[in-house]
């Protein structure tokens, strides 16, 4: 089996994919067309099929060192009403490990600080992938072509690999949904670990981090393209009235760190998340709505799965046909979820369908809501040795 593998991206995924190749004893190319890795993003939150493939991967307890648990919070209406409360640690007792927020800027460094430098090549933008032979496949990297057995295409939701790969595809389509997401400029006083609140066509929600500051994001329905001159000013009008700590967070964010951007996902799914020696991973293969938190967990699945059935199948074709097999369902699956979540939460805005909604939440268990999450945290990575 071939030991040179080149991973087109930088990010979560990308570089998860990366590490895990190393770990299997093949020599690896990450190529990131960013010249500057300022790792812009807000927070996230890594549930625990997240939080054991970083385990898998090695970079699980640094990881943790570096977030927070989510153990009290939940969902609330705009008068700050709770429609239902989470408890971490019913969740950690489940599953091992309650939800953990973390800056996507230190999740990034952890990565990279996994690798050695030189397997990152910087401010390179990967041209066209061809297959060059029976088991060879070359990526041109501005004049410089990188000879591999494997190509990870890591590149995004807007995938060029994909789209060389499947050109009938109809790619990535808007959600409906867009997104205005920052991190305080200091810590904040909170009661919570993490609230939703769900408004008529609208989302707020926060996560504390572990150095005191959090992290917040407004989702709206809204025509794709829309900007606002003032972002941060919009929000305070559009959130004005919502409970507490909402005008606190807005209030405590510096105009310029607001970040904006409209949620695209892949609608349609892929026939197969392979063709010859290349394999799709992350947002290139599944971009999904964040409506479950399952974006780069699932980019971490695929990861972990990829390294072990190379690690463990007889050829690369045989390991990249389990690849597929294993995560193309699965991903599949949680994608349809979180659209289906999105429908029943921010999405939804007719007051007759909020106010059944909102009935129906208040009845559910909580043990109920508990075993809903476990059907996508509930997964356990195949061992990587």
């Amino acid at each position: 089996m071939g030991k040179a593998a080149v991973v087109v991206g930088g990010g979560i995924g990308g570089l998860a994919a990366a590490i895990g190749l190393r770990r299997i004893g093949w020599d690896v190319t990450v190529v990131e067309r960013a010249s500057t890795l300022d790792d812009a993003g807000a927070g996230i939150s890594l549930a625990a099929n997240g939080l054991r493939a970083l385990d898998e991967l090695g970079v699980g307890d640094a990881v943790r060192s570096a977030s927070r648990g989510q153990y009290k919070g939940g969902t609330r209406t705009p008068d700050g009403g709770w429609l239902s409360r989470m408890d971490g640690a019913v969740l950690e007792k489940a599953v091992g490990t309650p939800i953990m927020g973390i800056a996507r800027s230190t999740l990034h460094r952890l990565l990279r600080e996994a690798l050695p430098a030189e397997s990152l090549l910087i401010g390179s933008q990967a041209g066209p992938v061809r297959q060059t032979g029976p088991g060879t496949v070359r990526v041109d990297c501005g004049g410089t072509a990188l000879d591999a057995d494997l190509v990870v295409a890591a590149d995004g939701i807007g995938s060029a690999v994909r789209g060389l790969l499947f050109p009938a595809h109809p790619g990535p389509v808007y959600s409906g949904s867009t997104v205005l997401r920052a991190i305080t400029r200091q810590p904040v006083e909170l009661r919570t670990d993490f609230e939703l609140t769900w408004g008529r066509g609208a989302e707020f929600g926060h996560i504390a981090l572990r150095d005191g500051r959090a992290e917040w994001h407004a989702v709206l329905s809204l025509p794709a393209g829309t900007r606002f001159a003032d972002p941060l000013a919009e929000l305070r009008r559009r959130f004005r009235d919502w409970h507490d700590p909402i005008p606190a967070l807005l209030d405590a964010t510096r105009p310029g760190a607001v970040l904006h951007h409209d949620v695209g996902e892949i609608r349609t799914p892929l026939p197969s998340y392979t063709a010859g020696r290349i394999a799709l991973l992350g947002d290139a293969a599944h971009a999904m709505t964040p409506f479950l938190g399952q974006g780069a967990c699932q980019a971490l699945e695929d990861a972990v799965t990829l390294a072990a059935a190379l690690a463990t199948e007889p050829t690369t074709e045989a390991a990249l046909a389990r690849y597929d097999a294993e995560r193309r369902p699965r991903a599949q699956a949680v994608a349809r979820a979180a659209r289906q979540a999105g429908r029943l939460g921010q999405r939804l805005s007719h007051p007759l369908a909020v106010g059944l909604r909102n009935t129906a939440m208040r009845l559910t268990p909580s043990r109920a809501a508990t075993r809903m999450i476990l059907r996508h945290h509930a997964w356990t990575p195949p061992r990587l040795g």
